[in-house]
């Protein structure tokens, strides 16, 4: 199947020279007619050269940042069906075939490869921890329809990846493709895989804490951006609860004394109301908004075509007759 359709893998690096080159060719042999590209952020240690040793296409993005290396693979390449992988080799490209199976036979937009036992075989229960808790997170605000939205190892038609904005600069990048399908209703699906551990010599290039608190802060931004209302109303009920509970007081003592001994107290609580309020009509007013913006993308995301243009050929049987009457013509 994967002979008949333009498959380009996609494979974002930063210092992985020490699998790279293992992972190209195990892709090369697992699908001989894709087109394998590396796009190296700023590595040090050699892994462009161990790249195009391996017979990858190698590009060079120096933004760093995982999302700014998607955002650019997305823009510049164009194919029917995108596999996009980790080059540190804890994703087996021997499943390849069955991403690109059920991305055709189910006429998905995104194929999830989620990650089996990753306490185990990865060896990281920190990272583990944080996995379980953000996809607990986002299964709260955005829906159910991932159960692993950090996976790198993922299956893309064309018309998902020409549709995809990738605002995101790092490694929040897969957050914000799990929101980009979710939001807009896209056919999904997630197959179980095998995740094992780096071998000796390749080390995560994730911080727990840092890259942590950028995905919850890109869970705020996105939230904000396509649940608007929910987003302003819990910030409002916030403000809504601390002006009752100065009000509450002030209100107990004038029903009972006919006094408003505390008149600050009381000015502060109806600008905290007043705020809660402002907050409420902004979520309603944006929650309009946002649903234009998501018709917007569904609209656009419509007039893509599944099938990249192909270059427009002369049929070969047309060919020779042509060139036999530019000979004739030239003798003449």
């Amino acid at each position: 199947m994967s002979d008949q359709l333009d498959v380009a893998v996609l494979l974002p690096c930063y210092n992985e020279a020490s699998t790279i080159g293992e992972v190209v060719r195990n892709f090369k042999a697992a699908l001989p007619a894709a087109r394998i590209y590396v796009y190296d952020n700023n590595s040090t240690d050699g892994t462009a050269l161990k790249a195009m040793l391996a017979g990858a296409s190698v590009v060079r993005e120096r933004r760093q940042g995982k999302g700014h290396v998607v955002r650019r693979m997305f823009a510049d390449i164009e194919a029917d069906i995108y596999i996009m992988a980790d080059g540190d080799g804890t994703y087996s490209p021997a499943d390849v075939e069955d991403l690109i199976l059920t991305l055709v036979t189910e006429q998905a937009d995104m194929v999830v490869g989620t990650r089996r036992d990753i306490h185990v075989e990865a060896g990281r229960q920190g990272h583990a921890f944080g996995n379980r808790l953000f996809n607990l997170l986002y299964r709260s605000i955005f829906g159910t329809d991932f159960s692993d939205i950090f996976s790198g190892y993922r299956a893309f038609s064309r018309r998902f990846v020409k549709s995809f904005p990738a605002l995101s600069n790092g490694f929040e990048i897969e957050t914000e493709m799990s929101v980009h399908a979710s939001r807009l209703k896209l056919p999904v699906s997630e197959i179980e895989l095998d995740y094992g551990r780096r071998p000796e010599g390749s080390h995560s290039k994730l911080s727990t804490f840092k890259d942590g608190a950028k995905i919850l802060w890109m869970f705020a931004m996105l939230m904000k951006e396509t649940r608007p209302f929910t987003f302003f109303s819990l910030i409002g009920a916030g403000f809504l609860a601390a002006s009752l509970l100065f009000m509450v007081p002030v209100l107990i003592e004038y029903f009972a004394t006919g006094f408003v001994p505390r008149l600050p107290t009381w000015v502060f609580s109806l600008v905290l109301l007043l705020i809660s309020i402002l907050l409420f009509t902004a979520g309603l007013i944006l929650d309009s908004v946002s649903r234009a913006r998501t018709e917007q993308l569904r609209m656009h995301y419509m007039t893509l075509a599944r099938r990249a243009p192909r270059e427009r050929k002369e049929p070969a049987e047309s060919a020779a007759p042509l060139a036999k009457r530019r000979i004739g013509k030239t003798a003449a």
